[in-house]
């Protein structure tokens, strides 16, 4: 046989060999594992902001900056009650707002549906919520809910900011009897009564009978509002209304009703470093002013005596 017939036999053969392994790779399920692709990504579960306690808050306490704080919630274990800063919407809250557009109600109830609906679609800020008082005790990271504070301007929110033991009354004053208006929700008064005087001498005359006189009846009393307004505004240096709501204890409130029917009442204005001392009525002796005519060198004059 030639040499070219055994070299062109040869590589049939050896390609035939080859070629069977490559089927044979083919058919067979591999040993070596193929690289398994990653489980799908599970999507992100969307997060919303809920307005929580940032530390324990107890009943009639006043909320501040630093008691409330945000924290990321998943939005399908989101409670319609929680508060939140509406950045993202909310199933329920989307549904309150429809059925409220969808019902037929008075204004009023409209208004009320209406303020419900745009705080549960829009949560509304932190600031909203500074200055409520807590009305049940909230443990820390508890979120808040309406049902546990009283906002400002809500009934029951005067109740709720009264210290335990005390009682709010409210006095009649101008812009001359509360210190021109400077006097501020918060700030720490004195009350002067102001009262008409008759001198128990019949030898004076109806004149000199009538004097008046100025004591001071409460001392170092906060005042918890000027007319309905709690909190003063931020940039606001004055408030001017027409009625101030004292806080007060019991005893206190009655004299100052007393002290009410005798004369006028105003207003005192503290300084800050000022209202560390006792709170409440003065203690003073009830006295009669007694006028006594004095003859010197032949003219008569009138003398009060104390």
């Amino acid at each position: 046989m030639k040499p070219a017939r055994i070299i062109v036999i040869c590589v049939a053969a050896v390609a035939a060999i080859g070629l069977a392994l490559v089927v044979r790779a083919m058919g067979s399920p591999s040993k070596t594992p193929t690289a398994v692709a990653t489980a799908a990504a599970v999507p992100a579960r969307p997060m919303a902001k809920v307005l929580v306690a940032a530390k324990d808050l107890q009943p009639g306490q006043r909320l501040t900056e630093g008691d409330l704080d945000w924290k990321d919630w998943p939005v399908d274990e989101v409670n319609p009650a929680f508060i939140t800063d509406g950045s993202v919407p909310l199933p329920a809250a989307e549904a309150v707002a429809e059925a409220a557009a969808k019902e037929d109600k008075p204004a009023g109830a409209v208004a009320s549906v209406t303020r419900a609906a745009t705080d549960l679609a829009t949560g509304g800020a932190k600031a909203d919520y500074v200055g409520s008082v807590v009305r049940e005790p909230i443990l820390a990271g508890e979120p808040i809910v309406s049902r546990k504070i009283v906002r400002a301007g809500d009934s029951g929110y005067m109740a709720a900011y009264l210290e335990p033991g005390m009682r709010a009354m409210a006095i009649r004053v101008t812009v001359e009897t509360a210190a021109g208006g400077f006097i501020l929700p918060g700030d720490r008064v004195d009350v002067l009564l102001t009262r008409e005087t008759t001198l128990g001498n019949l030898g004076a005359s109806d004149s000199e009978r009538t004097k008046f006189s100025s004591s001071t009846v409460m001392q170092n009393v906060k005042v918890l509002a000027i007319d309905q307004s709690t909190r003063a505004g931020d940039d606001e240096q004055a408030v001017v209304g027409a009625t101030a709501t004292l806080e007060l204890g019991p005893r206190d409130a009655e004299a100052l009703a007393l002290a009410k029917s005798e004369g006028e009442l105003s207003l005192v204005l503290r300084s800050y470093a000022d209202t560390g001392g006792p709170s409440g009525r003065v203690a003073a002796v009830a006295r009669q002013s007694t006028a006594v005519r004095v003859f010197r060198g032949g003219a008569p004059e009138v003398v009060v005596v104390q």
